[in-house]
């Protein structure tokens, strides 16, 4: 029931019809809602007066955000399912405020100035399923405001000023699965005797001013099952013994809590698949100690994520309590190296360690790990030396992400990866030079993905680096400065489904007919954007017949490029941000058989030599993408001016024809003239 006392609130500012709440550092950080959206709206000076329409498949959704409304306009439909309506001017909510609209399935109502939900608001609305109520001020909430929905599953109340669980009516939530309730000021979670929780999967108090959990609040969550709990940014100072005592989750969050040890003692007995216990940026790095993971000895847990910690003294010892671990996270823990001689882990199944200061890959004692089957170095803050045969214990291992670590190898890669036979993902992008060998994965024959971005590398020997890798499906090269005359560098993908070649050159900025894609017969996609490109040949890509998805955007490509696409049918074709003025006429059919295709930012022809694209355009507008992006460039007088929009009269005009009947009636007369003259004078001479 409502009291007094939930009527109490801190005090929002508000300036301009906008509540601003202050939102702190951490919460920016986890928080849900985006306040750089809040920012985009207040400093949008260009309004649309009409809700924007979106049909997805049978549902009816359309976005009514941010156009000062104090109510439903009357052009939206009756049908509408799927609302967005925030950012309007909405102070009370009552059973006549949607009333219309009775096939709402999802109503947003963020920051709408909400204070008042009286009784019975959502009454004639069956089916709706989720309410958003984020960012309003609210300062009462009807027993029965929220009756009416059979199947109420989500309710988000964040930042809406709430104190007390006591404040949130009760009726009608027996379906409830999600309740977001972050940001506010909530002390305790104790919530009313007669709220139905049984149902709940996601339970969300991520910064509020929680600071001690006892048996008496946990227990309205006995009958959940599977449940994920959010505590993240509340720094848990206490919990009662025996609290979570034979209570499951699905996941648990305390991120930010100062004191692990607390929280770790305090979960004794109970059973989650997913701790998470990092920190943040914004938060002063406090030394962890080896006994405080004591506690995971007395619980059940498959996943921890230590992010941003900081152990002091880890040894061997440290993971005594980690043997049931299936995963575990230590990214930016300022490891520069895993203690030799752990035991016991057997279980893990994946490992993070991004954004550490170890020097050679040896240091992280693979050893200890040996049913790996997915490993993370990423962003390692020193230079990675891989070593040789670091990892061959981790024969099972199938993912491995070695990216932004500033790597750099004369020889690689079959030494360095040695005994990874299953090996199924590699990540080296973002790393310094790299000099591979003539099959430089032999040891990986089952990779699946490969990515090389950004990531300089050159062929130490005359085969193909990739010669051995049949089953290879993804392949980025992107930004690689490859040397792309060399027709035999992809040789081997016998399976390649996915080629990024993005940002690489080819010789004198063309594809010739004889290049190094010709050996790709399985390939579906290729991304061959900003390659400074000017030309294709007709018959280069000839030998690829299953592409369905090309991007030549960002390049320097005329309009007679598209003939080399003439034997291909139902691609997606981007040539966005060209060089095409005009597309001849006897190039429409191959255009005509794509399925989508995007030719926007080209300084397109809107004169009439280039009548019959334009009438083919506006004849099948359904194919095109970026529309609005698709405009002229020539004359100077329709710069700008969609191509959608672009009249043109190519035939004569009735000036034309009129100058044109006196020309042949001048003619005429010139005609007779001569003809008498021509009868006089040889009259004349008889």
């Amino acid at each position: 029931m409502t009291t007094a006392n939930n009527l109490l609130h801190e005090p929002l500012c508000v300036f301009a019809g906008i509540y601003l709440v202050k939102i702190t550092r951490s919460e920016i950080a986890a928080q849900r809602i985006s306040v750089i959206l809040l920012v985009d709206q207040i400093t949008n000076s260009v309004r649309n007066l009409h809700c924007f329409s979106h049909q997805k498949e049978a549902n009816n959704t359309y976005n009514c955000e941010n156009l000062g409304l104090t109510g439903v306009p009357d052009t939206l439909p009756n049908t509408t399912e799927f609302l967005e309506f925030g950012f309007n001017f909405l102070p009370t909510l009552e059973n006549t405020t949607f009333t219309r609209l009775g096939d709402l399935i999802f109503l947003d109502l963020t920051r709408c100035q909400i204070n008042w939900v009286h009784e019975d608001t959502f009454q004639n609305h069956h089916q709706l399923n989720t309410i958003v109520l984020t960012g309003n001020p609210l300062i009462f909430m009807a027993e029965t405001s929220l009756n009416g929905p059979t199947s109420l599953q989500h309710l988000f109340l964040i930042q809406t000023g709430i104190s007390n669980l006591e404040f949130i009516p009760s009726q009608n939530l027996e379906n409830l699965e999600s309740l977001y309730l972050g940001s506010n000021h909530i002390s305790s979670i104790k919530f009313p005797e007669n709220f139905p929780t049984q149902n709940l999967k996601v339970l969300d108090f991520q910064n509020n001013a929680i600071h001690y959990l006892s048996s008496e609040d946990l227990r309205a969550l006995e009958k959940t099952t599977n449940l994920s709990l959010n505590f993240n940014g509340n720094d848990i100072k206490g919990i009662e013994a025996g609290a979570f005592h034979s209570k499951i989750f699905q996941s648990l969050n305390f991120g930010g809590t100062l004191n692990l040890s607390v929280v770790l003692k305090g979960l004794q007995n109970s059973t989650t698949q997913s701790l998470w216990l990092g920190s943040y940026e914004d938060t002063d790095d406090k030394d962890l100690t080896s006994a405080m993971f004591d506690g995971l000895c007395e619980m059940s847990v498959e996943s921890i994520n230590l992010q941003k910690q900081y152990i002091s003294d880890i040894s061997s010892a440290t993971f005594r309590c980690f043997t049931q671990l299936q995963e575990l996270d230590l990214t930016a823990n300022h490891l520069n190296e895993l203690p030799s001689g752990i035991e016991g882990m057997k279980a893990l199944k994946k490992l993070v360690l991004n954004v550490n200061i170890f020097d050679q890959l040896c240091q992280i004692s693979a050893a200890s790990f040996p049913s790996l089957l997915d490993l993370s170095i990423k962003g390692n803050k020193r230079k990675l030396d891989l070593g040789a045969r670091c990892l061959e214990k981790l024969e099972n291992l199938q993912k491995l992400d070695l990216s932004h670590s500033d790597i750099e190898a004369s020889d690689c890669c079959n030494l360095q990866l040695k005994n990874l036979s299953h090996l199924q993902y590699l990540n080296l992008s973002y790393n310094e030079p790299l000099g591979l060998q003539s099959q430089a994965f032999k040891e990986c024959p089952r990779l699946k993905g490969l990515d090389l971005a950004f990531t300089r590398w050159y062929v130490k020997g005359p085969q193909s680096p990739f010669q051995n890798l049949h089953n290879l499906q993804v392949l980025n090269l992107s930004h690689c400065l490859l040397d792309t005359s060399n027709q035999h560098l992809l040789t081997g993908l016998m399976d390649l489904r996915h080629l990024n070649l993005q940002g690489n050159h080819f010789q004198d900025g063309s594809i010739s007919k004889t290049n190094l894609l010709q050996t790709l017969r399985s390939l579906e996609i290729l991304i061959l954007s900003s390659c400074d490109l000017l030309s294709i040949d007709k018959q280069a890509f000839q030998s690829l017949g299953k592409l369905s998805h090309v991007d030549l955007s960002y390049n320097n490509l005329m309009g007679n490029s598209i003939d080399a696409l003439s034997h291909l049918q139902g691609i997606y074709l981007n040539m966005a941000t060209n060089n095409i003025h005009v597309i001849p006429s006897h190039l429409l059919p191959t255009l005509t058989q794509q399925s989508t295709i995007n030719l926007s930012h080209n300084p397109l022809d809107c004169t009439c030599s280039n009548i019959h694209f334009i009438t083919w355009y506006k004849e099948n507008l359904q194919k095109f993408e970026g529309s609005e992006d698709t405009k002229c460039a020539n004359p100077p007088s329709l710069k700008g001016v969609k191509l959608s929009d672009v009249k043109l009269s190519c035939g004569i005009t009735a000036m034309g024809i009129f100058f044109l009947v006196v020309f042949l009636f001048l003619i005429a007369i010139l005609l007779i003239f001569s003809v008498k003259f021509l009868l006089r004078w040889k009259y004349q001479h008889i």
